[in-house]
């Protein structure tokens, strides 16, 4: 009996380690190397995955979550520089030869991620020609998007970059509906607060979203795409290329009745 449950446990982690697309590309070797190393854990909003000048002790690759990378001011503002969901992993510094970040890193929508220590990930890197490849790539597809973002906060408005943001954490996490306050969003686009809730009266209006007592949910993807600035396509496009990211599918509107008290929990 203990047997087969540890058979069925082996089966859904190496199912879910295809969930995310980086792991998707690897061999069946790699893949059950990262998984007899690692384990499943469950973020929650706004914990902390790293912190600014320490040691990583782990790589997390996300399932169904979405981090952020931000960079903290003096004052305490902060302003998102990057986010990682299930396309990638946390280890862009790994990958760069590098043990600490110089930023700080969050649970922006909760949810699943594989952790592996560090040193596992690092000996994958130097052991494995494939691997190595594989993080190569999506480290290229990752430094194309922040240049592309950082032209992206400097020429579109905010309601094409609100429309870009919610299209693309729609697309990490596949569902239509997740945890976002107006202060929060203002934060990762690196906007006022009053331009971020103008923006997303607009698209709660034209019924693109609804958004009540601090959730998203979004109605019309269609609406989004046509709203959204050129960049999404075009980070969609790098990430398709490069590390074969699953774009989420377009969907019928849902019902527009008051959302629910709470979103399922995975």
């Amino acid at each position: 009996m203990a047997k087969k449950r540890s058979q069925e446990r082996d089966r859904e982690s190496a199912s879910l380690l295809l969930e995310n697309a980086i792991l998707a590309l690897l061999s069946e070797r790699e893949r059950s190397a990262v998984r007899a190393g690692g384990q499943l854990v469950e973020f929650q909003l706004r914990q902390s995955v790293y912190q600014p000048e320490v040691p990583i002790d782990a790589a997390y690759f996300p399932i169904d979550c979405v981090l952020s990378v931000v960079n903290r001011m003096e004052d305490g503002s902060l302003i998102e520089v990057g986010t990682i969901g299930r396309e990638g992993t946390t280890a862009i510094p790994l990958i760069m030869g590098a043990n600490t970040t110089a930023n700080e890193s969050f649970c922006q929508v909760e949810g699943r991620a594989w952790k592996i220590p560090a040193k596992t990930f690092v000996a994958l890197l130097e052991d494995s020609r494939d691997f190595r490849v594989a993080m190569n790539r999506y480290l290229q597809a990752y430094v194309n998007m922040l240049g592309q973002m950082a032209a992206c906060n400097g020429l579109h408005s905010v309601l094409e970059r609100c429309a870009r943001w919610l299209l693309m954490t729609q697309d990490r996490v596949d569902r239509s509906d997740f945890p976002m306050t107006h202060e929060f969003l203002a934060a990762m686009l690196g906007s006022r607060r009053s331009g971020v809730t103008v923006g997303a009266a607009t698209l709660q209006g034209a019924g693109y979203i609804r958004y009540a007592h601090g959730k998203i949910a979004i109605l019309n993807r269609g609406g989004l795409e046509a709203t959204a600035c050129e960049c999404y396509r075009v980070a969609q496009d790098q990430f398709n290329s490069l590390v074969q990211l699953r774009v989420t599918q377009e969907r019928p509107p849902i019902d527009p009745s008051p959302m629910s008290a709470a979103p399922e929990r995975v």
